[in-house]
Parts: structure tokens; C-alpha cells; sequence
């Protein structure tokens, strides 16, 4: 095998990925505009798994590129920034009229200026800044929590499809929720991004044993468990911004100041 062929495979492998995430956004707006929005909210959960594993592939296999950051950045928008809305809209904001469609529209557009923030904050990397947190929810992790719910409310019967009261209680978290998150992408709050964690390695045997504990909770009830983890990783900013601002007091992280004027 000669060393382009090589190459090329290497390079379509990451990029394969990324579109198959892309096809379960898709697919995800699709099952939405249809009326089946478990399997919506499932194809948006199926594609976050594809967003995880495409820059890991490409990182290990030594097959990161500008083509590849960018095509990540597009599927993402669509998987997790039209999806969701498009997804919740029809699910429980329909009945709101403009102020549903307003939401979910403000969801898309927050969506749109966190990728293009963080695109261009690592188009120009500073070595002196950590990866430690994310500035702003990571849209992945915003349209994570919509699907969850949908997964969740529809796994206890909270809403019944066809018959949600815009006046309903359900139906206005549903919407104050889909208004925080936006904010919460665009905001300068620090959320932790896992990419330092490294007790694997220096515990495998207990991180073995507590991806087994988590196993067994998803499948004593897995939308509860999926949301539960979703609310958490909210609340878990309180502690994380915290960090960052005492360790950027000592002077051991560095504001990034790139893009600061998509910051609220």
C-alpha cells in the first residue's frame, strides 16, 4: 500500500465520522418534522457519539486538519444547534406561536456564535491556556440536554403528543429552559471539559468499576439517568467558573480575549 493511499484512508476515516453524526442530525429533523420526536431525540444522542469519537479518531490517528475542523464545526451547527430547536419547536413550543418559534430561533442562533467563537479561539491557540474548561455550554452538550428531556417526558407520559397546554407547566420550563441554554453557550461561564481527566490511567481498575456502576444505573431507568446528568453538568458550573477564577487569580490559567465581543 503506497503512502498517499495510506494517507487518504486515514484522513476519510475522522471525516466519515463527522458525516455520520451529520446524518443523525439530519435524520433527527426529519423524525421531528414528522412527529416522532423519541426517535428524533435519539438520533441527536446517537450523533453526539459520533461527535465524540470523530476529533478522538483523528487525533490518535495523527489525522487532524483545517478541512476536518471546519467540516466538524458545519455537522455540529446542524446536529446540535438546528436539530434541537427544530426538534423541541415541534415537540412543546408550537403552541407558544412567536414566542416558541422566538426560542427555538434564539437557540439556533446562540448555537451558531458559541462555534464561531470557539473556532476562532483555537484558530489561533495560545499555549498558555488550558483545556481544561470550555468557555460557554459546548453545543453538544445543550442539545444533550434537550434530547434528554424529550426521552425523559415522553418515557413518563409528562406530555402527551398532539395535546400540550402552551399554559402548561411542562410546556414553560420547556421553553425557559431552551432560553437558558442559548445563554449559557454564549456566556463567559466556565464549564469543565473532561480533556484533562486522566484518573484512567492512573486508576483503571476503579474507573472499570465506575463505568460499570454507570452502566447499571442507564439501565435501571436511562432517561432519567440521561437527564439527571444533563442538570448536573448545569449546576456543575457553579463549581467549575469558580475554579477558574481562583486559578486565574494565581495566575495559573489565562482569560482567553479572542472573539470577547460574542461574550455576554
Amino acid at each position: 500500500m503506497s503512502e498517499s493511499v495510506r494517507s487518504k484512508r486515514i484522513y476519510i476515516l475522522p471525516n466519515l465520522l463527522t458525516t455520520g453524526g451529520m446524518f443523525f442530525g439530519f435524520y433527527a429533523i426529519v423524525m421531528g418534522l414528522s412527529g416522532k420526536f423519541e426517535m428524533g431525540a435519539l438520533g441527536i444522542v446517537i450523533a453526539g457519539i459520533f461527535d465524540a469519537l470523530d476529533g478522538r479518531v483523528a487525533r490518535a490517528m495523527n489525522a487532524v486538519s483545517a478541512f476536518g475542523k471546519e467540516y466538524d464545526s458545519l455537522a455540529d451547527f446542524l446536529s446540535f444547534g438546528m436539530a434541537p430547536a427544530i426538534l423541541v419547536h415541534q415537540w412543546a413550543l408550537a403552541p407558544f406561536g412567536r414566542l416558541g418559534w422566538a426560542a427555538a430561533f434564539f437557540f439556533v442562533a446562540c448555537s451558531a456564535l458559541r462555534l464561531a467563537r470557539f473556532n476562532v479561539q483555537t484558530s489561533a491557540p495560545d499555549p498558555r491556556i488550558s483545556n481544561r474548561y470550555f468557555q460557554g455550554m459546548p453545543t453538544p452538550a445543550a442539545a444533550g440536554i434537550v434530547s434528554a428531556l424529550i426521552l425523559f417526558a415522553n418515557d413518563t407520559d409528562l406530555f402527551a403528543v398532539g395535546k400540550v397546554e402552551a399554559h402548561g407547566f411542562e410546556a414553560w420550563f420547556t421553553l425557559l429552559l431552551v432560553f437558558a441554554l442559548g445563554a449559557l453557550m454564549v456566556s463567559n461561564l466556565r464549564f469543565r471539559s473532561m480533556k484533562d481527566f486522566t484518573g484512567h490511567r492512573r486508576k483503571p481498575f476503579l474507573t472499570l468499576v465506575a463505568a460499570a456502576g454507570l452502566i447499571t444505573v442507564l439501565t435501571i431507568h436511562l432517561t432519567t439517568t440521561l437527564l439527571a446528568i444533563g442538570l448536573f453538568y448545569i449546576v456543575s458550573v457553579l463549581h467549575s467558573h469558580r475554579e477558574y477564577q481562583r486559578l486565574l487569580a494565581e495566575g495559573k490559567e489565562v482569560e482567553r480575549d479572542e472573539a470577547e465581543e460574542f461574550s455576554l
